[in-house]
């Protein structure tokens, strides 16, 4: 199969060369590996069956209580669903040409603007005649790198720490690999890929442990992830090239690339008096996404669905919040009182519906620019609610939500 790498550097590698290739990053989704006999070994050829989907519900939309009482609370809004673990995004990924020391890793931790640092091993492996770019994680620290969705669930972690491989969801779906199966390595042992994860790292097929790392020869250390602000991701960008020197590559991971793709379409910025807020009453939540998004023009419904998940898992919990954010997009009293609209047409404006909660969600995001995309979507989001990892994590979902429901 033939690739057109955007970006491309040769490794020393007993396993290969890493082919970086710019693309837009898909996280979140997770496919469970199968169980009972791996199907036949195939690489492209006949279609895969499709991935498993993003945490979306598809059956009826719960009907909203008959009364809401929204309570007086402070001016900030925390997600209700809370918890999980503390995630690190990375905003660029780098790949030098020699294995990258602590005393780089020292000057990469002290640009200006740089959260913290990750050097994990990678390269390329051959599977029936494809190539396939793998990185060899640490298990432990690893996850909280990955986007909401993928850290928190336990299955790609156990299958890593078995010693088996983990793909890229795009990869899998591109190549026809299939959960459950077993793949010879060319040259190399024999795995069973057991998921399939949207981490959404730029060229990247799949991961393994670093110990099934050094089984394979991947070199230790070649690929470093940074961690920053999305706002000064080509800041980041020069400022790791400077510090590990000529022929290294480097490219926008996880939020800096989410922004580029996540609403493409630029639009003029609707006035209140423009936003209807009338969506009826769909029979699920991907079609109220859908027709509330259609209301800001250039406003993709992936944005609504990544905050929907975020703020109360889609109506599972709906506060109050510890700030006292009600309903199922985590609305501050404040705030709905400004932007909150009738959306099923019931002559009330109910926090807790979700017929008017998330055509409200857009018409708060189309006020602040969201349907420009790019910087002005990202900094929509983070007006929703005041932190750049959660903007990450919304765009992340986001190009998720867009790859495993193409219109």
């Amino acid at each position: 199969m033939s690739r057109i790498p955007h970006l491309a550097i040769v490794v020393g590698t007993l396993a290969g060369v890493i082919v970086l290739t710019v693309a837009s990053a898909g996280v979140y989704l997770l496919a469970h590996g199968g169980t009972g006999t791996p199907p036949a070994t195939r690489v492209a050829g006949t279609a895969a069956p499709p991935p498993p989907r993003p945490d979306l519900p598809l059956v009826t939309v719960p009907e909203p209580a008959a009364e809401a009482t929204p309570r007086p609370t402070p001016a900030t809004s925390t997600p209700a669903a809370g918890g999980g673990p503390r995630l690190t995004p990375p905003a660029v990924v780098a790949i030098a040409p020699r294995r990258v020391g602590e005393a780089h890793l020292r000057k990469l931790r002290s640009l200006r603007h740089v959260r913290g640092t990750l050097a994990v091993g990678g390269g390329a492996v051959r599977v029936a005649g494809v190539t396939l770019n793998l990185l060899a994680v640490p298990v432990a620290e690893f996850p909280a790198w990955t986007p909401l969705g993928v850290a928190d669930r336990p299955e790609p972690w156990e299958a890593l720490r078995r010693g088996e491989l983990v793909a890229e969801a795009a990869a899998a779906r591109r190549l026809g690999l299939v959960p459950g199966a077993h793949y010879e390595i060319e040259g190399g042992p024999r795995l069973r890929l057991a998921a399939a994860a949207a981490i959404g790292l730029p060229g990247i097929d799949g991961y393994v442990s670093e110990e099934t790392g050094r089984r394979l020869g991947l070199t230790p250390g070649v690929v470093v992830l940074v961690s920053g602000p999305v706002t000064r991701a080509e800041e980041l960008t020069g400022g790791v090239r400077r510090v590990l020197g000529a022929g290294t590559q480097v490219a926008p991971a996880g939020m800096a690339a989410a922004a580029r793709t996540a609403a493409p379409r630029a639009a003029r910025t609707p006035s209140r008096d423009d936003f209807t807020g009338r969506v009826g009453r769909p029979a699920s939540y991907i079609e109220l996404y859908r027709r509330a998004a259609a209301l800001c023009p250039g406003l993709s419904w992936t944005v609504l669905a990544a905050i929907g998940q975020v703020e109360s898992g889609h109506g599972r919990n709906n506060g109050p919040s510890s700030a006292g954010a009600l309903g199922p997009m985590q609305f501050m009293p404040a705030t709905w009182r400004a932007y909150g609209v009738d959306g099923d047409g019931d002559g009330r404006a109910d926090i807790m519906n979700p017929y008017d909660a998330v055509p409200a969600a857009a018409h708060y995001l189309c006020a602040t620019g969201a349907g420009e995309g790019g910087d002005r979507l990202a900094k929509a989001i983070w007006h929703y609610n005041h932190s750049w990892s959660y903007v990450s994590t919304v765009l992340s979902l986001a190009n998720a939500y867009a790859a495993a429901y193409p219109d």
